[in-house]
């Protein structure tokens, strides 16, 4: 619970909150591509007095406080969205909603973080043992393949002895981890003149064939597995039998063993079209993984902190379910995560995203209630 000063200082937060994230919103930060996001975030943390703030070599912003070479606990937030553009998007503000592709997931948490970030470094607070960083992170998003959450649990390793990730909206909460596997499957056939070579295989046809008996497929039972052809792309020109076709695949499912027969299903149907002589290659090109032995005690605690610091800011509790985010790796490790939102607003992944500006201050109570209760000298 915050004490009289914190709560003083998220009150008077609340414009400052709509015009970082204005600015944060500006600055495109398309996985693999955050640099320039990151070196404002962590321009602003040394600006502010947060001195001992640094960039990693896979971009991820680090800001310890405390000993680290004790336990550690990481608070994080990702700096990529999900789109690729290179230039700002349209930003507009209406009726206290901003509007802008990116702006919840996860541009608001950044925001939020960066000023809880900021209260925790002005004051010298510091856990009675060990080390709470704030980790502004990249890579969450797409084919990023959380490289920037890999990168800081190589980091700390075993010292990492809980994980929180500001991703989600207020009302809802990510505890348990959802895997997925996913592959760039290219077909390629002699291709030809559209008249001429008539008859000849067409590698568009091929792949649709694989399409067809992927979607054929029964998932699993128990769990939740679910799959999906996202990308299909290939051929010249409309009078060309196309020569080489490729396809997006992903599978997912909150179930190891699920993953592994999902595996093997994929397998199964590209030896059966490799059997009748056509050339498929397939490649992994991303891969979370599910979740792994997880002390149970452990993360209800850590679940049940987060869950209650929220429902004192907003006055509901939030709802607790699987999904993929950075907390895959901690939770894959038998780390306890879990991942907790920061403010109210929708359209995630789409570019009709928008935020309630005033759901901010709601986020930014709830993070530094969890936020200063690892640390020393705050109320837990």
């Amino acid at each position: 619970m915050l004490d009289d000063q914190a709560m003083a200082y998220v009150e008077s937060c609340q414009e400052e909150l709509g015009a970082l994230l204005w600015t944060l919103c500006g600055i495109p930060a398309p996985s693999g591509r955050e640099e320039r996001r990151a070196a404002f975030i962590e321009g602003w943390l040394h600006d502010t007095g947060a001195r001992g703030a640094f960039t990693d070599g896979a971009g991820n912003v680090i800001l310890p406080l405390g000993d680290e070479a004790g336990p550690v606990t990481l608070f994080m937030a990702h700096t990529d969205t999900v789109f690729p553009d290179l230039e700002p998007m349209p930003r507009r503000v209406e009726n206290g909603v901003m509007y802008c592709p990116g702006v919840g997931d996860d541009t608001a948490s950044v925001a939020v973080l960066m000023l809880v970030a900021r209260y925790a470094a002005q004051r010298n607070l510091r856990p009675a043992q060990g080390a709470l960083v704030f980790a502004f992170n990249t890579c969450e998003e797409g084919l990023g393949n959380l490289k920037g959450c890999r990168a800081l649990m190589e980091r700390y390793g075993a010292r990492a002895q809980a994980v929180i990730s500001l991703d989600s909206t207020l009302g809802g909460m990510c505890d348990r981890a959802v895997g997925s596997e996913r592959y760039r499957i290219t077909a390629r056939t002699e291709g030809g003149h559209s008249y001429a070579a008539f008859g000849n295989r067409n590698a568009i046809h091929a792949l649709s064939e694989l399409v067809c008996a992927l979607y054929a497929q029964r998932v699993p039972e128990g769990g939740r597995t679910t799959y999906n052809v996202g990308v299909i792309e290939g051929g010249t020109s409309v009078n060309a039998i196309a020569q080489e076709a490729s396809m997006l695949y992903e599978y997912r499912s909150d179930e190891r063993r699920c993953l592994e027969a999902m595996r093997a299903s994929l397998q199964a149907r590209v030896e059966a079209m490799r059997a009748g002589g056509l050339d498929l290659t397939v490649e992994l090109i991303g891969e979370r993984p599910c979740m792994g032995e997880v002390d149970p005690e452990r993360q209800r605690a850590l679940v049940r902190r987060c869950a209650d610091a929220v429902e004192r800011a907003t006055g509901e509790r939030p709802r607790a379910s699987a999904g993929s985010t950075d907390c895959n790796v901690p939770l894959s490790m038998g780390i306890p995560a879990v991942c907790m939102g920061a403010y109210v607003g929708s359209g995630a992944h789409t570019r009709g995203e928008w935020v309630r500006l005033d759901s901010l201050p709601m986020g930014l109570r709830a993070a530094m209630d969890v936020a200063l209760g690892l640390l020393d000298g705050a109320e837990a």
